[in-house]
């Protein structure tokens, strides 16, 4: 198993500190979701390309994903087409940095859309962008995130799509704010898990807190010891959302106290 950190944590540094950063921390990969303190643009320049490939290149970190925003629920065919367009820019620029992930979201439900109707949308855009995705050796995630949060909903689209180059990411805190446990999402998903997100969190009410990892409900130890016993040997990718959060403690301090929990919860070395 290998960790990596998506730069959702690290809104502000440059591509060049975030990779002194790895080094320096001990993570194996990263997972691109912000250059700088803007969400990755898959019309990115060429500069733009080789500042990202030089700065994580010369130090040999590997790009483990990238993440995409794109959601295809909408009622709207000509919006789901755009969706799948930006989808498929995603994927040639990961096939470019080469980068064997794309994460994407499914979307949430719009008013009176049927879960049917919702799971079918999803299957059929991403049925879409499979041949594109096989054609450059690129894999695309969908992501256990809003109207998708639930393993069911995301193996239920997964069985409309038969192609192996669409799989699954998955986020650890969703499934269990639905109410799934580890056991079940990892039976319900394993087949075609392609990459994990980890992060803890307290309930509040219906709201989330995000905090350290360890101090939270998420069970994030039975997670890394499930995957272990499961020969899982993609990423584990520390999601700690600080360019949403700006208030959750900064990346200099949660990202070498998360890769520390990962090791211990990996070694059964932890005190929780």
């Amino acid at each position: 198993m290998k960790f990596a950190f998506s730069t959702l944590a690290c809104p502000g540094w440059s591509p060049d500190q975030t990779a002194a950063n790895i080094v320096e921390y001990g993570y194996d990969g990263v997972e691109i979701r912000l250059v700088g303190s803007d969400l990755i643009d898959a019309r990115m320049g060429i500069e733009e390309r080789l500042q990202l490939k030089r700065a994580y290149g010369d130090l040999h970190i590997p790009i483990v994903c990238l993440g995409a925003s794109s959601k295809f629920t909408s009622v709207e065919a000509k919006e789901r087409e755009r969706e799948q367009n930006e989808l498929l820019r995603f994927v040639e620029l990961a096939s470019d940095l080469e980068c064997p992930l794309v994460r994407t979201f499914g979307g949430a439900t719009p008013t009176g859309a049927s879960e049917q109707e919702c799971i079918s949308r999803v299957a059929e855009s991403l049925s879409r962008v499979a041949r594109r995705a096989e054609e450059l050796g690129v894999r695309v995630v969908l992501e256990t995130h809003d109207g998708f949060s639930s393993a069911k909903k995301v193996a239920e689209a997964l069985r409309q799509i038969p192609s192996p180059a669409i799989g699954v990411l998955w986020d650890t805190h969703h499934p269990y704010r639905v109410g799934e446990t580890h056991e079940e999402v990892l039976a319900l998903l394993k087949e075609r898990l392609y990459h994990v997100h980890v992060k803890d969190a307290k309930r509040h009410g219906s709201d989330w807190e995000l905090v350290l990892l360890g101090e939270g409900e998420v069970p994030v130890k039975d997670v890394v010891e499930v995957l272990s016993a499961s020969s899982y040997d993609g990423y584990v990718s520390v999601e700690w959302e600080k360019k949403w959060h700006p208030e959750i403690p900064d990346p200099e301090i949660a990202l070498p106290q998360h890769l520390r929990q990962l090791n211990a919860y990996l070694t059964g070395n932890h005190s929780k």
